[in-house]
């Protein structure tokens, strides 16, 4: 077994590529493979398959030879068996069973990267950062994120219990959450207040950009916008073309992002075509830690262009490109191929968008005026104000404060949005 294995991985190297002894040999190129290592593989893989507790499928022990290969690289390369790959065409187009929760993995344990908006796990109060250590009673220590995916999703109704760390907290949180099938709707807007616009990207999907595009339509139907909030907090990414086509409607012209990667097919450039659709009206775009991948590129390049104001925390810093490649009809790897590039040449990787203005999520509470002050109008004999319509003003007032106790950060956005306008020409 040990001859035929290894004589069989020499067959399958790639042309191009040579093995070599490292026995009394010169240092080789890099693309050279080492003939010394292969054999002590196949050395490994026939002691496995021969001592083990269990007798183990030769097929299942190479399969996990790959998967080894690939989890070691970073926490995004995958092997991607038939129903890995069925999931990952149901989350790139909105629509699948489970928690609506995206994660990755940190020193062995799953990653909470970002919640998703009006799913299970939002609801439960799951946190960008939280550590998954059981999925209902197993741990998931060096469990690959496919398998804690599967182990999340099930049958719509069933219920799912997670134990986790957070940052802060001295002993395990555990929620409890029921499963749902998530359809994740991908934009949604709203007025803040009159003439002002918010549009919400839960997730860069295939239709995101014409989607925004309609958003900033019905928006524009009750007047004039003077000022638009992007909000990408806990918006895990997606379609990278989502992306750019988002970016392209509020650029006129220059460069959106470029990857960069050691395969020919790697290296591509996306540029922004004439026509902001917003007319150059001032914007805030709103990020956090959950905000990654396509969502920092969105962030990158607006904030290069100098087009809108980053405000928020530093993103969580996915800045690499996966490719899929096909290994079979049925069976393909997800390989980290190249690297994400703001038009200013920024990486994001393991770095993030830092924002221009830094707001910390925060809840504030409104002190109480004093009752014994005194004003103009409490004073005996004053002189009356003419007669005039204060109902739009106090609506207005009420509205920003309870704005500014249920999203800080968003009610920091407006007002900075309207302190531009009234600052400009």
């Amino acid at each position: 077994m040990k001859f035929s294995l290894f004589m069989l991985i020499v067959a399958l190297v790639a042309p191009g590529m040579h093995l070599h002894a490292q026995d009394n040999a010169e240092p080789s190129p890099p693309s050279r493979l080492p003939l010394e290592e292969l054999r002590i593989f196949a050395e490994a893989f026939d002691r496995i398959r021969q001592a083990y507790v269990e007798e183990i499928d030769d097929r299942k022990l190479l399969e996990s030879a790959i998967k080894g290969l690939l989890t070691q690289l970073d926490p995004h390369s995958a092997f991607l068996d038939e129903s890995s790959f069925s999931d990952l065409q149901e989350t790139t187009t909105g629509n699948y069973g489970g928690l609506g929760i995206e994660v990755g993995t940190e020193n062995g344990l799953i990653k909470v990267i970002s919640p998703m908006d009006e799913t299970p796990a939002s609801r439960a109060g799951i946190l960008p950062g939280d550590l998954i250590i059981q999925i209902d009673g197993k741990a998931v220590k060096s469990m690959d994120v496919g398998d804690a995916v599967d182990n999340m999703r099930g049958e719509p109704g069933s219920s799912v219990m997670l134990m986790i760390m957070r940052k802060g907290e001295s002993a395990p949180l555990e929620k409890t959450l029921i499963r749902e099938v998530i359809k994740i709707a991908s934009t949604r807007q709203r007025l803040l207040e009159a003439q002002y616009g918010y549009i919400r990207i839960a997730q860069f999907q295939a239709g995101t950009g014409p989607e925004v595009s309609k958003a900033i339509d019905e928006l524009k139907k009750n007047g004039p916008i003077k000022g638009l909030v992007l909000d990408l907090r806990n918006n895990p990414g997606g379609v990278l073309q989502a992306a750019v086509q988002v970016s392209d409607l509020f650029l006129e012209n220059g460069l959106i992002v470029y990857t960069e990667g050691r395969i020919e097919n790697s290296a591509m450039q996306f540029t922004a075509t004439p026509g902001d659709r917003l007319e150059h009206v001032p914007m805030v775009i709103l990020v956090n830690e959950g905000s990654a991948s396509a969502s920092e590129i969105v962030a990158g390049a607006l904030q290069d262009h100098r087009r809108a104001i980053i405000l928020g925390t530093t993103t969580f810093g996915k800045g690499s490109v996966q490719t899929v490649l096909p290994l079979t009809n049925k069976k393909a790897i997800k390989l980290t191929t190249a690297l994400y590039f703001t038009p200013k040449g920024r990486s994001i990787q393991a770095e993030g968008i830092v924002p221009d203005i830094w707001v910390e999520r925060s809840t504030i509470t409104r002190i109480k005026s004093n009752p014994f002050s005194v004003q103009e109008k409490d004073l005996p004999g004053h002189l009356q104000q003419p007669a005039q319509d204060d109902a739009t003003q106090d609506t207005d007032n009420t509205a920003n404060r309870e704005l500014a106790s249920t999203d800080f950060q968003l009610n920091e956005a407006l007002i900075l949005l309207k302190g531009i306008n009234i600052l400009a020409p």
